[in-house]
């Protein structure tokens, strides 16, 4: 086995020094980017250009921590946005192209190449060690990292940690109790206050945001219809009992999800389809969707929400 395949195996990079230990030469080195079989993401260090670019951002994102933390080792751990990544949970809406840590050893806050190192109090209980990597705890990362972001991104990211079971509500607010006074942190109370682990994606969460910038009240989530015999029909993203109306966010991702080994992307499309006659007629309602695109006019999806109210009287 080629001894850089290897090494991209075990952690996504490799070294320039691991490279010569190989056998190659600075020349070699130069011929391999120059020709397009390695890619240098970082200051010496390389990956194999066709994993690189089948990696998504988060993934190599992933790659650039692990080689930041080779660089830098334990006078730092990863925070913000990288921590968030690190412990599994989804990101939107903020870039990816630095790599995020905490100083542990009483460094300076800047920003060098494509690392941000930012100053704070880390005790003990901050560090937890995931897949070999110094990373603060979830809750705080996705504090830290929302602080610096809108408040339709904290919340995406507040769920997803939720979702996942990275920590709980009353972990959350505890840790927002002693954050809350650091600089760029006091505008999360809202975001802090609605944030909710039933929320099944990204998608949902910015769809429970935008339905608070433009008035429409808050709905029950997943919620379960069942025919008359009790049986589980399916389970309703969203819910307003008081407008008897479902809700759903559409997305590729969701419909991926659906798919059965060997069934096409049609057959899944139709059995939503037949799910959703089926949930309507059990609870005698109506049902909205809205899709990625939909939060970008505000105004239309209101419009659409009040038109079925209208109609269901």
């Amino acid at each position: 086995m080629d001894v850089m395949r290897a090494l991209t195996r075990e952690c996504g990079f490799f070294t320039r020094a691991e490279a010569r230990a190989a056998g190659y030469d600075d020349r070699d080195i130069a011929r391999k980017v120059r020709q397009g079989e390695w890619t240098r993401f970082r200051r010496g260090f390389y990956a194999l250009t066709a994993e690189w670019t089948a990696l998504t951002p988060v993934g190599q994102h992933k790659v650039r921590s692990r080689a930041v933390l080779r660089s830098l080792g334990d006078s730092v751990a990863l925070s913000h946005v990288s921590g968030v990544i690190c412990h599994g949970i989804d990101v939107w809406g903020i870039p990816l192209d630095r790599v995020h840590v905490t100083r542990l050893d009483g460094g300076a806050g800047r920003v060098e190449g494509d690392v941000v190192h930012h100053e704070g109090v880390v005790v003990d209980d901050d560090l937890l060690e995931v897949d070999g990597q110094l990373v603060l705890r979830p809750e705080r990362c996705v504090l830290e990292a929302g602080s610096r972001a809108t408040n339709e991104v904290a919340l995406c990211l507040l769920d997803g940690g939720l979702r996942i079971g990275a920590f709980d509500q009353d972990r959350l607010e505890a840790c927002f109790s002693v954050l809350q006074a650091w600089p760029f942190m006091r505008h999360l109370w809202i975001p802090v206050r609605m944030a909710d682990g039933r929320s099944g994606s990204i998608g949902e969460s910015r769809g429970r945001w935008g339905f608070k910038g433009i008035g429409i009240p808050c709905p029950e989530l997943q919620h379960e219809v069942r025919d008359a015999d009790g049986t589980l029909i399916g389970i309703s993203d969203w819910w307003w009992e008081r407008f008897g109306l479902l809700g759903e966010f559409d997305g590729r991702v969701k419909y991926g999800r659906l798919l059965q080994p060997g069934q096409d992307p049609g057959d899944a499309v139709f059995q939503e389809k037949v799910r959703e006659d089926a949930m309507r007629e059990a609870r005698g309602a109506r049902m909205i969707r809205f899709v990625w695109s939909d939060y970008d006019d505000p105004a239309l999806m209101r419009q659409r929400f009040d038109r079925l109210i209208r109609r269901a009287g």
